[in-house]
């Protein structure tokens, strides 16, 4: 049986967190990775909304990042990410609406109509406030451990600081500001954002997550 394909890009933080996933749960997938303005016909015939990460087994069809994490880690948790309470989903469906919302018309301005800029900065804020304050008795949200809330929510965070890092850097949130360095100085990040080539349809498969020789 072939291995399920995962259609990615590399900075996309949605695609970041199904990397994530999947390689903590160690499972191998064939890794394709797209340029988003020239994405592959290939691809488009795959994903219904032509967004990645999408991710295609022999039976199903995973289109929504989420969905990918739970795919790769209900088959396997070994680092027990699933292991948290009803409020870590609570945080990621917060993160995934209103502070999305507010950090794409941050992020993005000039693809909306009369954006305030430092209003929806503010709005995102009111999010990593909260984060900041979950923080304040623990490395990570919930103890002294990831759980799939970190991994769901960091690249968002991370995407957010780096529209403007030094503003970002200066702020009071100290436990977000060293949540995310934790995050970016792992190994795990490093082995998420390998860079590979643009997916050509004769090239050998790229399997991912790679096996330590």
């Amino acid at each position: 049986m072939s291995a399920p394909v995962l259609w990615s890009f590399r900075r996309c933080p949605y695609a970041m967190r199904a990397r994530l996933a999947i390689a903590s749960s160690g499972i191998e997938v064939e890794l394709r990775e797209v340029v988003l303005r020239d994405k592959p016909e290939s691809f488009l015939q795959t994903s219904p909304s032509a967004t990645v990460p999408c991710l295609k087994t022999s039976v199903h069809l995973h289109d929504e990042s989420f969905d990918i994490m739970l795919w790769a880690l209900e088959q396997n948790d070994p680092e027990d990410w699933l292991k948290m309470p009803d409020a870590g989903m609570e945080l990621i469906q917060t993160c995934d609406g209103a502070f999305k919302s507010a950090l794409d018309r941050y992020k993005y301005s000039v693809r909306y109509d009369n954006v305030d800029t430092e209003g929806e900065r503010e709005k995102a804020a009111q999010f990593i406030r909260i984060l900041d304050e979950q923080l304040g008795q623990s490395d990570w949200l919930f103890g002294s451990q990831t759980r799939l809330a970190d991994m769901a929510i960091l690249p968002f965070v991370r995407q957010y600081a780096h529209v403007d890092l030094e503003w970002f850097s200066v702020q009071p949130w100290v436990q977000v500001i060293a949540w995310l360095e934790a995050f970016k100085a792992s190994p795990r990040f490093s082995d998420i954002m390998r860079k590979y080539t643009r997916w050509q349809p004769d090239q050998d498969p790229v399997v991912f997550p790679e096996v330590a020789e």
